[in-house]
């Protein structure tokens, strides 16, 4: 089977799932968006409404900061990142997930790990930090620092673009100044790939 093939099933499945409550509510199940690489992952949180409504991650307006950040230096989620969540279904009023709807939904995480064993890992905010590093670690500590992954990928912390939203200031140490020298380095690694 193609990967495309493998991720259809684990996609079928993931449609099909009643492991949490969240299951009742959700609109559609948001299962990843971008194009399927062994180059670059990015794991966010959880959806939102508009990628609840759309079936897609990062459609809001901070997909749409998302877009910019990586075209700022040539990447494109059509042609260069996988996007997936820690989630697949949104929580209430956009809350944070609780442990029992993460584990519930980890299976579809590992599966898309493992399928595509990508080199790069962002790790898109606190959530999935915590999903996939220690949950000792905070965001603002960590991020732009390397991490050792799945299958021998490199995995970077990096701010959410909802939190760079609500951060406006582009001064020196600022978390939007932040952010472009994480994409910056994640783009140096992706060109040594």
């Amino acid at each position: 089977m193609s990967i495309e093939e493998d991720l259809n099933e684990v996609k079928e499945l993931c449609e099909h799932c009643q492991n949490c409550s969240l299951y009742a509510s959700r609109t559609n199940i948001v299962f990843s968006g971008g194009v399927p690489n062994s180059k670059l992952m990015l794991i966010g949180e959880a959806p939102g409404y508009y990628e609840d409504q759309q079936g897609e991650p990062f459609v809001g307006k901070a997909g749409q900061l998302l877009d910019r950040i990586f075209a700022s230096v040539g990447l494109s989620r059509q042609k260069d990142v996988y996007i997936c969540n820690t989630l697949k279904c949104r929580p209430p009023e956009n809350r944070d997930p609780l442990p029992e709807e993460k584990e519930a939904c980890r299976a579809f995480l590992d599966a898309q790990i493992e399928i595509l064993k990508p080199r790069i890992i962002l790790l898109c905010g606190k959530v999935a930090l915590s999903s996939m590093l220690d949950s000792k670690y905070t965001i603002s500590k960590v991020r732009g620092q390397w991490f050792d992954g799945p299958y021998g990928s490199k995995m970077m912390p990096i701010f959410h673009p909802s939190y760079l939203l609500r951060n406006d200031s582009n001064e020196k140490g600022s978390p939007k100044w932040l952010m472009w020298q994480d994409i910056k380095a994640v783009k140096r690694a992706y060109d040594e790939l």
